[in-house]
């Protein structure tokens, strides 16, 4: 294909490809399928070979958030029968932590419910990151805690933490038809914030809400533009108790296309495959790991993940490698959070800013089934006396 062919070379030279590209990717029939994947596949490896980035997630702090973003099973007045509790203490969250690192983990990704953080929070975040680098050389921290106020990603940034999550989500033009409690806009000041302050800056999608191919493009040419370092893909995990529960809108082809579409947009940034791999792409996940370089180990925030050994065997058995804490993920020319001379370039300027394009006409599919059966909470690890499953 023409297009595959185009879109490799400018992977490869990390040149932006149009929207009409990236809406024909999302447009490709399954017959093409692993046509896709192989192109994709290229680019994937020219920059980061078959290195396979693990991260571990520790919930700090479950449920009782007030926002209440419709996705998700800890937003405000959720009957979702996840864990609920409080501040993990330190050496709690170290603990944790440990479980996912003996895994093989390289980064540690802390993560709290709330609108955001208090300047106590971040106190205790901090001692949480001190903690753990001090009982873990050459761990990576992220912390994830919500909408920042000015000063907070710094003191972060001083006590050691290495990046900060904060995502996008969805396009700007339906973000309000899922959050009311706080805007798009928020979230953009965020990772801005995140990334003045020095942190490597984590932002990303959910796709599966009911979403056009137009709002997944918007997003992904946003985050570029936002110049995120990591780009996590989340498929959405429908709660029964949320306002999503019936949202069962992808097969295993279409999160495929997904992660390619990303990669061609992103092809020198760290494309992790988050929440909900199990759920959609199952059997599928191993050729997941030719589009991106970074998953989550084990379990999520609120729901079972598949079982870290079960990802150890996929990645080896899939001819990937886990990375190590001595080899660097980035390619050398975004290492310290820059993207070389791409981002603000003419072609970046041109090709991001909205132009009217083509009509693209979107590929037919069935209706997924709903696989209710695959959607388990979280009942081990932080937070209870339950070994993970790391």
């Amino acid at each position: 294909m023409d297009l595959l062919n185009t879109l490799v070379d400018k992977g490869l030279r990390r040149e932006l490809p149009t929207r009409d590209e990236a809406l024909a990717v999302l447009a490709t029939s399954d017959d093409e399928l692993l046509d896709v994947v192989a192109a994709a596949g290229k680019v994937r490896r020219h920059w980061f070979g078959r290195r396979v980035k693990l991260n571990y997630l520790v919930n700090l702090k479950s449920g009782l958030c007030p926002e209440d973003c419709s996705y998700c099973s800890q937003r405000l007045g959720a009957d979702t029968g996840i864990l609920k509790y409080t501040w993990l203490k330190p050496d709690e969250a170290s603990k944790a932590a440990a479980a996912g690192l003996a895994g093989g983990a390289k980064r540690v990704c802390l993560v709290a419910s709330g609108r955001g953080p208090t300047d106590r929070d971040v106190d205790r975040v901090s001692d949480t990151i001190k903690t753990i680098k001090e009982e873990n050389e050459g761990v990576e921290v992220c912390a994830c805690l919500g909408l920042l106020s000015d000063g907070q990603a710094e003191r972060l940034r001083g006590a050691g933490a290495d990046a900060y999550n904060h995502n996008l989500n969805t396009s700007e033009a339906t973000y309000g038809d899922i959050t009311k409690t706080h805007t798009y806009a928020d979230r953009v000041d965020t990772v801005q914030k995140a990334h003045a302050a020095g942190l490597s800056a984590c932002s990303g999608l959910i796709s599966g809400m009911g979403e056009t191919d137009k709002d997944l493009v918007d997003v992904v040419f946003a985050l570029r533009e936002l110049d995120a370092d990591s780009v996590p893909v989340n498929f959405l995990i429908p709660f029964e108790g949320t306002p999503l529960a019936k949202e069962w809108n992808l097969t295993p082809q279409r999160c495929l296309r997904i992660l390619a579409m990303v990669r061609f947009v992103c092809p020198d940034i760290e494309v992790r495959i988050a929440g909900g791999r199990e759920l959609h792409l199952r059997t599928l996940q191993p050729l997941a790991l030719h589009l991106a370089n970074s998953i989550f180990l084990g379990d999520y925030l609120t729901s079972e993940g598949q079982a870290g050994k079960a990802d150890l065997e996929m990645i080896a058995d899939a001819g990937f490698e886990v990375e190590t804490t001595d080899q660097v993920t980035l390619p050398e020319h975004r290492r310290g959070g820059g993207c070389g001379s791409v981002c603000g370039s003419e072609d970046s300027a041109n090709s991001a800013c909205g132009s009217k394009e083509a009509e693209v006409p979107a590929a037919e599919a069935e209706v997924p089934e709903a696989r209710t059966d695959l959607v388990a909470v979280r009942r081990r690890g932080a937070g209870t006396d339950l070994a993970p499953n790391a």
